[in-house]
């Protein structure tokens, strides 16, 4: 089997892990199967598996769970640093497998935003929607790994209301592209401008700043009490 196909059969695996692990309703996100030695050739992409559109989530904006798989063509294209299961307070950096816990880029996922339409700008930490929310997943694993591609599962349980309570909100989700050219993606910012000047941190501003594999969003509810 010559170069070509063997490639474009890891494209085509890594994107059907991402359609089969997903709920129909969304769509796997496009990425090109050209060559898988660098990132910037290579099928990437991340799907939320949950919420789903139009839950009702929680209770009082919190007790709810974002689960997310993002592919990669390598475990060094990736970034990941190794499995993570972490929190607040006592859960943050804990054996066996510590991790921090914070706004901003995740030191386990570096190319990976999380953002929330709704998220607050009181609490400290918190700069409003544009603040990237991965580093505050709580578990971390790879969960997959083939010969072109490898898969890594990320999961939050939200134990604070930050986005919200009774309120509707918009989950936005992707990778970011290699921007510094290294052959990883590991260029997540710890907070998104608001690139257009609109007044809203969404998926324009992140295509601004520049993803690859394309932008995930999920509109949802977040229960009051």
């Amino acid at each position: 089997m010559n170069r070509t196909r063997r490639t474009l059969l890891g494209g085509a695996a890594a994107l059907t892990l991402i359609g089969l692990a997903a709920p129909a309703a969304l769509a796997a996100p496009a990425a090109p199967a050209h060559n898988t030695h660098h990132p910037k050739h290579a099928p990437v992409g991340v799907r939320i598996l949950t919420p789903t559109p139009g839950s009702n989530a929680g209770s009082g904006g919190k007790g709810w769970m974002v689960d997310l798989v993002a592919v990669y063509p390598s475990l060094k294209a990736s970034g990941f640093t190794g499995p993570q299961l972490t929190g607040p307070a006592a859960h943050a950096n804990t054996a066996p497998f510590p991790g921090a816990f914070s706004t901003g880029a995740d030191e386990h996922l570096p190319g990976l935003v999380v953002l929330g339409s709704t998220t607050n700008s009181t609490l400290p930490g918190f700069t409003g929607p544009g603040t990237n929310l991965a580093n505050l997943f709580n578990l971390t694993s790879q969960i997959d790994t083939q010969k072109h591609f490898v898969a890594i599962q990320d999961t939050w349980i939200v134990g604070a209301p930050i986005l919200g309570s009774n309120v509707n909100t918009t989950l936005t989700v992707a990778i970011i592209k290699d921007r510094n050219h290294d052959g990883i993606y590991n260029d997540a910012p710890a907070t998104v401008p608001d690139a257009n000047h609109d007044g809203r941190i969404d998926a324009a501003d992140l295509r601004a700043l520049g993803v690859v594999g394309g932008i995930q969003t999920v509109r949802l509810h977040l229960a009051g009490e």
